[in-house]
């Protein structure tokens, strides 16, 4: 059979796959209709059936091109495949509307009992976690049906893990139509811990828990790296490493996916043949070392997908028919979604399959094309990190507005680390017990783990690593017409192809310019140039920036790097002479690495463990003074002065921990910043301070919530107010606090809605201009 015939075979599951998803997107975001779509398409695979047993039996002169029965057969299998997906979505249906019509709107206290089903992550308010319910009891009404959730804490009880049974006190909201969660729950205390983990879970939770604390005294990045890399814990990888890992195209190193299964497959199938074991009991050692891998790193969509795949190639083996690697992974798509409907919706779901479809279709003809310009070794290396890029560049763009320019190079960099650190890593965990072995395994896994680390760090800081890019689904459509005009000029097609490609790439070079480097001019050259205070547009986050003369002092970082970057791009921002970092939630630091070394002095907010510490001590080894804010400091930033009227000593940390400012003086609009303070943390805050009798600028406490105290905001007296918020599931900024700036006579600007603000004072009083608006307000308007 030719290459390309044997690749059409291959392909022939691919409407199957295809079919799976769309039904699976419908059906989960129109459960209303899955029970009767699903009983069309039942009926409809039926009569494809009866088309496919006649075909088969011949009819002459029907001059099929196809064996007689095979298109039929398929669209039977189509058809078949669609409606498992909608029934199963139809089954769980009555369950899922029971519990999303519970009276739980408008934060009505609930107390829930659940079951953890996912990894507890950090989030950028705290923790989270997948749950399975198990009782729900909200006033007189309790619902017992397991229905799934998402758990949303600031703190997690030590000892939680996948499996483990938490009570807790909580308010709970619906998401959106299509998520697999039935209600995203807030804990509003500390979860109550009433089952650790047993049996599996418990053994897997306690070689995770090994694992991290043989490597907790490594020396960073790469100790906290290792866990990721061995069994895809990133609890220890730094903010900073995160975004390098994300920038430089090498976060998929901690994703555990195909490459960590096809690892543990691989060596327990070879240590079962060393043995002599015959091939059944071979695949049989694979299969379980497969399956005891996705209980220690837990089932992500990802390691699902992976484990589905490589657990079909393995009866394949079995059965002494290796299938190609397009029909497994088309045939283990189709399984998951009719298993799970809802991974449809998951985009870790569909970086994986883009990521290993890539591998399979497209390195191979891109190290062909590459080999005509360069020896074939060098080519398939490149191709291999070239088409993962190019397949899931498209889809990163959907929550990231960049590309990684050198992503290929990070990868090639890093590819012979990676297995090493997988690998060795996995095997420090496993003997985390054993004295001595585990904690030289762990060694010995820090320096694949340290080469990684720092291969991240050193690509992002190369002038150009990254490119600016449109988000969402015009920035999807745009860079996946690039990635095809690359394609098709590194394969090689007919001519008309490659001027078709060259055009495109001409066209994106030219629009990539006009949106980049001159963009960044004219929005820099569009910013009033006597602004004194500018809320930056991070997203959800925090990042103020307040000048004097030539000192500027930056309150907040938002939660990445790159919006703060652009912000003071197009301010004009060089040095900052005073960082503020108000507290240690990630929307309020998780830019520093914008700013490191070239900062001057920090003040900081209580530190809460070693990942805060770290992040302190690399703003030192940077060039800044670091110093712990308490109620009372003074200082001078140009010819202003800025005071500290929050926390106290003891104030423990936390969101009601954040330094408070004033900044007055110098020609500056008088200024009060007031962090994430909740209500009670303001009235505490204006309990011991001396404030003025009026601010003409208040930086509105914790983006806008609901939790703030009227009377403060009386006292203050603002003449604008800064609203620091991106996208979010909060509602922030909340109605109610909107409504009571308005009946204040208080001007409202929000950096989701007006993007950059700046705002300055003269003889006339005080001015403000808004990004998206065409001109600057007047005083007072």
């Amino acid at each position: 059979m030719s290459g390309r015939r044997a690749r059409r075979r291959d392909a022939r599951l691919v409407p199957v796959a295809a079919a799976a998803w769309i039904a699976a997107a419908w059906s989960t975001a129109q459960p209303a209709q899955a029970g009767a779509v699903a009983l069309v398409l039942w009926m409809a695979a039926v009569l494809a059936v009866g088309v496919a047993v006649v075909a088969a039996r011949g009819r002459p002169g029907m001059g099929m091109r196809l064996a007689p029965g095979v298109a039929p057969g398929i669209a039977a299998v189509v058809l078949a495949c669609a409606a498992g997906v909608c029934a199963h979505v139809a089954a769980a249906e009555p369950a899922r509307t029971a519990a999303a019509d519970l009276p739980t709107a408008g934060g009505r206290a609930l107390t829930i009992e659940a079951t953890a089903v996912g990894k507890i992550e950090r989030s950028t308010t705290g923790w989270r976690f997948d749950a399975r319910l198990e009782d729900l009891r909200v006033g007189d009404t309790r619902f017992t049906q397991p229905v799934p959730l998402v758990i949303r804490t600031a703190e997690v009880p030590a000892g939680l893990d996948l499996g483990g049974r938490v009570r807790l006190s909580a308010t709970a909201w619906q998401p959106d139509a299509g998520s697999r969660e039935v209600l995203v729950v807030d804990a509003t205390a500390v979860p109550e811990l009433l089952a650790p983990p047993t049996g599996i879970l418990g053994a897997a939770a306690a070689l995770r828990r090994g694992l991290v604390a043989l490597t907790a005294d490594l020396p960073p990045p790469g100790g906290g790296l290792i866990a990721g890399l061995a069994v895809g814990d990133t609890g220890a990888v730094t903010t900073e490493l995160d975004a390098a890992m994300k920038a430089s195209s090498l976060s998929h190193l901690t994703a555990v996916s195909g490459a960590n299964c096809a690892l543990v497959v691989g060596i327990a199938y070879a240590l079962a043949a060393l043995c002599g074991l015959r091939r059944g009991i071979r695949v049989a050692a694979g299969l379980g070392a497969l399956i005891a891998f996705v209980v220690l790193v837990s089932p992500e969509p990802s390691v699902v997908r992976a484990a589905a795949m490589a657990a079909i190639a393995m009866l394949g083996l079995l059965l002494g028919r290796t299938g190609a690697g397009l029909s497994l992974l088309t045939a283990s798509v189709a399984i998951l979604l009719i298993a799970d409907p809802w991974l449809a919706g998951s985009l870790g779901f569909a970086l994986s399959v883009a990521a290993t479809g890539a591998l399979l279709v497209l390195a191979g003809p891109l190290a062909d094309g590459l080999g005509r310009w360069m020896p074939a070794p060098l080519a398939l290396l490149i191709s291999v990190p070239l088409a993962a890029q190019l397949a899931c560049g498209p889809l990163i763009v959907l929550i990231t507005p960049t590309v990684s320019v050198l992503g290929v190079l990070a990868n090639i960099l890093a590819a012979p680390a990676a297995p090493l650190g997988t690998v060795i890593g996995l095997a420090a965990c496993l003997s985390a017990g054993i004295p001595y072995l585990g904690s030289g395994l762990a060694a010995l896994a820090w320096l694949p783990a340290s080469w990684i680390a720092a291969t991240a760090d050193e690509v992002t800081r190369l002038p150009g690593a990254t490119l600016a890019w449109p988000q969402g689904e015009m920035g999807l459509v745009a860079l996946g017409v690039v990635g095809a005009a690359v394609a098709v000029l590194i394969i090689g097609a007919r001519r008309w192809a490659r001027v078709t490609a060259v055009l495109v790439l001409a066209a994106s070079v030219t629009t990539a310019l006009a949106t980049g480097p001159v963009a960044d001019a004219v929005a820099r050259a569009a910013v009033p140039p006597d602004w004194a205070i500018a809320a930056c547009d991070v997203g959800q986050g925090d990042a103020v920036l307040v000048r004097s003369g030539d000192a500027v002092l930056l309150i907040d970082t938002g939660p990445e790097p790159e919006p703060l970057a652009r912000c003071l791009r197009q301010l004009g921002v060089e040095r900052i002479d005073l960082l503020v970092l108000t507290h240690f939630d990630l929307d309020h630091r998780g830019g520093v690495r914008a700013v490191l070394g070239r900062t001057a002095a920090v003040l900081h907010g209580p530190v809460d463990g070693p990942e805060d510490e770290r992040r302190l001590r690399d703003l030192a080894e940077g060039g800044a003074r670091v110093t712990a804010a308490v109620r009372g400091m003074s200082g001078t930033i140009g010819a202003a002065r800025w005071r500290v009227l929050w926390p106290r000593p003891d104030t423990p940390p936390g969101n009601d921990a954040s330094v408070v400012v004033e900044i007055t003086g110098g020609g500056l609009p008088s200024g009060i910043y007031l962090g994430d303070l909740s209500a009670a943390g303001q009235q505490a805050m204006a309990g011991g301070a001396v404030l003025r009798s009026g601010y003409a600028v208040v930086k509105v406490a914790h983006h806008g919530s609901a939790d703030q105290d009227p009377r403060l905001y009386e006292r203050l007296a603002p003449a604008l107010a800064l609203v620091s918020v991106g996208e979010n599931d909060y509602g922030h900024p909340r109605r109610e606090t909107l409504d009571l700036l308005a009946a204040l006579g208080v001007r409202t600007a929000r950096t989701d809605q007006d993007g950059l603000v700046v705002a300055w004072a003269d003889a006339a009083g005080i001015h403000f201009w808004r990004e998206r608006a065409p001109a600057a307000v007047a005083p007072g308007g």
